[in-house]
């Protein structure tokens, strides 16, 4: 795991209404399961293969083309920081899904590099998840997750898999990457959601 200057918090009004056991970072730790991804646009693709029909692909145009939105949010990482008020742009997950056909209630997404993590439908859905090309106004550098990411602000950030490819339906919730290695299969920071037996 690599891990960057700026993990460490310091005191701020604010902390009060942090997750429990979460500390502010003004900085952007990077954290990372592997070798950092480098994806030309021209060769990135994401790709949803529900369990009937066809997978569903967007080329970086396609998917740069659809309505984006601006998004500010809290994120909270299972290693105890919270970065506060971060700016986003992405696509949200509902205008993918609105040409998918699938009864499966959970997803598995994947990385360019092989990272996966598991996450129920409900959680991509709902205006609570995007992939996302832009961060504070900027094109997301590699080190972050670009050229796109997923973005769930709501569960712990090993969740909002970086480089993200595309995401599979499963009619079960299988563990991904560091779910298998004994994190949390939902990962809910305000409910301290950091290891299996929490």
């Amino acid at each position: 795991m690599t891990i960057s200057r700026g993990f460490f918090g310091h005191h701020d009004p604010r902390a009060a209404d942090l997750p429990p056991g979460q500390h502010l970072t003004h900085g952007f730790p990077v954290l990372t399961a592997g070798p950092t991804q480098l994806i030309p646009t021209e060769r990135w693709s994401f790709t949803i293969t529900p369990e009937i029909g066809e997978p569903k692909r967007w080329s970086w145009d396609e998917m740069t083309a659809l309505p984006s939105e601006e998004i500010t949010v809290d994120i909270h990482c299972v290693t105890r920081w919270t970065k506060l008020g971060t700016r986003w742009r992405g696509v949200a997950l509902d205008t993918f899904f609105e040409d998918v056909e699938t009864d499966d209630d959970y997803a598995m997404v994947h990385s360019y590099g092989g990272y996966t993590t598991n996450l129920p439908l409900e959680d991509l859905l709902g205006g609570r998840a995007w992939i996302a090309y832009e961060f504070e106004g900027e094109p997301l550098h590699a080190e972050h997750g670009g050229p796109a990411r997923l973005l769930v602000p709501h569960l712990y950030f090993w969740k909002s898999a970086k480089w993200v490819k595309g995401i599979t339906m499963q009619r079960s919730d299988e563990p991904g990457f560091w779910e298998s290695f004994g994190y949390h299969t939902y990962g809910d920071p305000w409910r301290e959601q950091r290891y299996a037996d929490d």
